[in-house]
């Protein structure tokens, strides 16, 4: 699904299904995936999806932007002014050189790992001792704590703890 895009080709970025443009037109176009992990039940597996949803990477040719807009699936090409924002080279080189496998591989976050000791430094558990559990939805992270005779899970907001060095 992805294409190849010309570096000699203006590049632009589009909303759209980049499989309808590329079909409709015969435009270069380029859809960056990355690996997600996902569960169904008590299945666990990993799936492409598209780094930017519902964005793709359009080579424009001799500057005809219109022809994209109008094509099956484009919902709007985005603008600067009255023409379509450019990308330069180097922005999709950099994306392309980190694909391993058909999938961008994004650079890990320092921080905190499965069974990290960490320290509560705000909220009702404030110099708790814990072991860090997980990252969950909306900044929480979820740890381990000793209470009422046992290890319970807390979920708290990500500023409330610093790992224990």
């Amino acid at each position: 699904m992805s294409g190849e895009l010309d570096s000699r080709e203006n590049r632009a970025v589009a909303r759209a299904d980049g499989a309808a443009l590329s079909r409709a037109r015969g435009f270069s176009v380029y859809v960056p995936y990355i690996h997600e992990r996902y569960s169904k039940g008590w299945h666990r597996s990993k799936r492409l999806r598209p780094l930017f949803p519902s964005y793709i990477f359009v080579a424009l040719q001799n500057g005809r932007w219109w022809d994209a807009r109008w094509c099956v699936g484009v919902a709007a090409v985005i603008m600067s002014g009255g023409e379509p924002a450019r990308l330069g080279d180097h922005i999709v080189d950099e994306i392309r050189s980190r694909e391993r496998g058909g999938a961008v591989q994004l650079p890990r976050r320092p921080g905190l790992k499965l069974g990290d000791q960490v320290r509560v430094v705000g909220g009702v558990f404030r110099d708790h001792l814990g072991v860090y559990a997980g990252m969950k939805p909306r900044q929480r992270v979820e740890i381990l704590l000793q209470l009422l005779g046992g290890q319970q899970k807390v979920m708290l907001a990500q500023q409330d703890i610093e790992a224990v060095r």
